[in-house]
This record gives structure tokens, sequence and C-alpha cells, in this order.
């Protein structure tokens, strides 16, 4: 295989030779992205932007469905030699990745090779350190970071006789406001979308409580869960208890419930901070955009919220292919384009997406963006992060489990069940822990010195 590369390498370079004109096109870097319309137009707007930069390489993007299907699709590509160089991975899929062995080259290998220099000091410590190793070697390239806060309905709220200038910073708070918005009228006065990533996976975060132990797997694959626990219980029986009084709807798995807000159904919805720009586009109403509550009788409590979105990984092309040094360098000066502070700072402000290095936040501060009316809110997501003084605990820095895609469809399914009546919030926790754990094992014995 290495002659015939050899080989197929020489026959280029004599066509380059006799061609001169063929030795100028492009190196064509493939892009493989999971984001839906609009952001993912604005996403496929940076590359052409990059290969309007220079003439060396071209970005060729591609949407290949959700993320677990990009994920999936991916995996079948490497495994048939025919791997993107570049693949967007959503934040849970961390852990996959980084025990994915020779199917990716991780960054920091491409930027000593390529000597491309990223300054990832500058950016925001949950980020840097969600898709890093301990020792702070970047494993991916960040990019479309965000996480979770409340969007709510002001007009809902004045005609319930509330304050629509501040959202409830407690649960209890959110709860009587809930209440309050039922009595007005509204059928529907709260919901969430993403449901284990807001009402398991950060509120665990914001309350210091593991979601796994090992520091939610940063600390090795021999992780188990932990949220059978009784400040978790506490929450989800909430839950189950205020979906059957009418105040919480269940709207469905990941972005399912997006769509009850916008049209006005849903009066509060916790779901991404990128979920701001189609808020902007959409709702016909004021609205407003609040931190995620916590029970205020938690030790500590409120802590940092943790991040979501994804980041970009190298791929070697397969099993028995890996990247020519030139294809590397391609990659390492598109990540460098997107590091860009005027690059990242026009991301945030078109999508809700976050300023992923303090520069960019600063620049965009700069401008005024956030003292304007309609941008009121759109720098919470970031204090939210720095909540609790911004320094992270084992508890609070993300979470790195393998198989974690496959876990979060088992916590959905369990809390389903409870929502549905079919069994206590107890069980649920119980059976999504078991689940849960199973996986963990399979992974880890699947990965065992990878």
């Amino acid at each position: 295989m290495f002659r015939r590369m050899l080989m197929a390498g020489a026959v280029a370079l004599g066509l380059a030779g006799a061609a001169p004109a063929q030795a100028q096109a492009p190196i064509e870097i493939q892009f493989w992205h999971g984001l839906t319309q609009p952001n993912g137009g604005l996403l496929e707007q940076i590359a052409t932007d990059f290969n309007a930069s220079q003439t060396r390489y071209r970005v060729v993007p591609s949407f290949r469905g959700s993320y677990p299907e990009t994920m999936v699709a991916a995996i079948a590509a490497f495994r048939a030699n025919t791997a993107p160089h570049i693949v967007q991975m959503f934040e849970v899929g961390t852990g996959t990745m980084m025990a994915a062995g020779r199917a990716i080259k991780p960054l920091h290998e491409i930027m000593a090779e390529t000597g491309v220099q990223i300054p990832f000091d500058d950016y925001l410590p949950a980020v840097r350190g969600y898709y890093g190793l301990r020792d702070g070697r970047m494993m991916s390239m960040p990019f479309n970071s965000s996480t979770a806060v409340a969007f709510y309905n002001k007009d809902a709220f004045r005609r319930a006789n509330l304050n629509p200038d501040q959202f409830p910073q407690t649960w209890a708070g959110v709860e009587q406001a809930a209440r309050a918005l039922k009595a007005a009228g509204h059928q529907c006065p709260m919901t969430t979308a993403w449901p284990t990533w807001l009402m398991v996976e950060q509120f665990s975060a914001i309350h210091n409580i593991p979601l796994a132990t090992q520091d939610n797997g940063f600390g090795g694959m021999n992780a188990e869960l932990a949220i059978n626990n009784p400040v978790m219980l506490r929450h989800l029986t909430n839950l189950v208890n205020w979906q059957r009084e009418g105040i919480f709807r269940y709207g469905g798995r990941d972005t399912a419930g997006e769509s009850l807000f916008p049209n006005g159904e849903c009066a509060i919805i916790f779901t991404s901070s990128g979920y701001r720009g189609r808020v902007q586009r959409e709702a016909q109403f004021q609205w407003g955009v609040g931190m995620l509550p916590y029970y205020d009788n938690v030790q500590g409590a409120p802590f940092n919220s943790i991040i979501g979105g994804a980041s970009f990984w190298t791929m070697n092309r397969g099993p028995n292919a890996t990247r020519p040094a030139e294809e590397l360098r391609g990659v390492a000066e598109f990540f460098r384009f997107i590091a860009q502070p005027q690059v990242a700072a026009k991301w945030h402000t078109d999508t809700g997406f976050l300023p992923v290095t303090r520069t960019a936040f600063e620049q965009v501060r700069a401008t005024g963006f956030y003292a304007q009316p309609n941008n009121a809110g759109a720098d919470l997501p970031i204090q939210q992060l720095l909540r609790g003084g911004g320094q992270m605990t084992g508890n609070t820095m993300g979470i790195r489990l393998g198989g974690f895609v496959e876990i979060r469809n088992i916590i959905q399914e369990e809390m389903e069940r409870a929502f549905q009546g079919q069994q206590t919030p107890e069980q649920a926790l119980a059976n999504a822990t078991t689940r849960g754990n199973q996986v963990l094992r399979n992974f880890e014995r699947q990965n065992r010195g990878g």
C-alpha cells in the first residue's frame, strides 16, 4: 500500500510538471457538518470566506444530517477509507472521539507538524477545557460553543402580572411564575428542549453534583453514572408533578420542543443560547433571556453552567490511509482562520452561539452590541459560564463519557416513562443508571488501552 501511494504521488508530480494549470488547482478539504439552516448556511459562508481569502486550499462543506447522523456517517466513511478531513462533532461525542485512535488526528499534533499556531490561551476556560487533554493539549478545534439559558415571553409575563424584565432566579420562583401564567390562561407555561442536557447535565453542573464519578469521566473510562442522587430525584419529581399539573410540558427529545416557543404556545423554554437567532427571526412578541434557575437551598449553588455545541475534529482518511502533509496544512490554516476574533465575533452576533475567545467577546462589547435593546441578554450566557467565580470543579468542567450519545437516549427513555406515569421518578433514575453503566462498561472493554 505504501509503495502504491508513493507511485501515485510520483505520477501526480509528473502530471503536475506537464500541466502547470492543474498544479495551481486548490487542494480540497472536505468538511462535514451537522448544522441545519439558518446556522448551517452561516457556517458554510465562513468556509466560502476562507476560500476567498487565499487560493491554496478550498474547503468544501457538506451537511450530513443531525449530529448523531453525522457521527455515524463519519465512522462509516472512515471504515471505507473515504472519511472527510474535518467533521463537526457535538460535545457529548468528545469521549468517543478521543478514544477513536487512528481515526482522528489530534489538533495538537497538527499544530506541531505544520507550525500553525492558534491562541488557545485566549479561549474561554470552559470551552478550552472541554476539548483538551488535562495537560492543555487540544484534541479538536472549538467552534460553535453554546450553553443553556431560559427564553421567556415578556408579553405573557405582563398578562400574568409578572415582571417582564426579570426572569426568576430559582426553581421556586419559576414554579410560581408558571402557576401565574397558567392562571392567566397560558396553556403551556414552560417546556424544555434537549431534556437530558438541560434537566440532568446542566442541572447537575449548576448544583455542583456529579453526573458521573471520575470527574464526569475526565479522570478515566472507569466512571459510573451518579445521577441517582437526592437533588436530581427532587428535580425530576418536580418535573413529573408539574407535567401532571399542566404547568410544564415535555416537548420531546433533542430540539423537538423548540418549535413551541417562537409560535407563542409555551411562555418559557429552556434551551441552547444558540437558539437566539431563531427567536429573533420568528417570535412575534417581546421576549427576554434568563439564566438557568437553581434550588437556593443546595449548598454553593449556583455554579457555572457547562458548554454544548460542537467542535471540529480532523480525521484520517481511513484505517489504511493517512493524510498528506499539505492537506493537514490546509486544515490547520482553516482552523487559524476561524480562530480570528472578527470571525468568532460575527458568528456570535449572527447566531447567539458564544464568542469563544475573550478577545472576540471584548470586540463585540466595544461595539455596544450588548447595550442595544434588541440584543439585551446576549452576553448572559458568558456571565453564566463564569458564575461561581469561574472556578470550575470536577462536576462543572463538562462531560467526557464514552458512548454518551447512547446514554443520553437511555436517560430520555426513562424520563419519558416517568412523564407518562409508567414508573416513578425513583425508578427512572435507577433504571437509567443501571442501563447507562452497562454502556460505560461496554465502551471501556472495547477501548481499554486504545
